[in-house]
């Protein structure tokens, strides 16, 4: 079974959150908490098994949700990460911005043909 690194994190319990945004919201199960997460079922039981990391899209809309601030949410799931990785392919400049190459004319509805 795969991991996420986070998962390594002895403090991390993605449980924890999910348990408190259950009876936060009065909801019976994880079920009902994926539909007011807007997230398929399957998500949910991913996150609870260690295979899928609360990733920042679902921090979000469960900020959204709850009106719980970013932090707090992150608090109640044991991440404690002070910094955040990025991974080399993020925030790159595109192959033709690095060699200087101006955009090719082709791609732009401003000029007339």
């Amino acid at each position: 079974m795969a991991h996420h690194a986070l998962a390594s994190q002895e403090s991390y319990n993605p449980n924890h959150l999910l348990d408190i945004l259950l009876g936060k919201m009065q909801l019976k199960n994880d079920a009902a908490l994926s539909r007011m997460l807007e997230v398929a079922p399957p998500v949910i039981s991913k996150i609870r098994h260690h295979r899928l990391p609360v990733g920042a899209s679902l921090l979000i809309r469960m900020h959204e949700v709850t009106g719980m601030s970013i932090r707090d949410l992150r608090d109640l799931m044991g991440d404690r990460r002070t910094k955040y990785r990025l991974s080399d392919a993020q925030g790159r400049p595109k192959a033709a911005e690095e060699k200087g190459t101006p955009p090719d004319a082709s791609t732009s509805g401003n000029y007339a043909h």
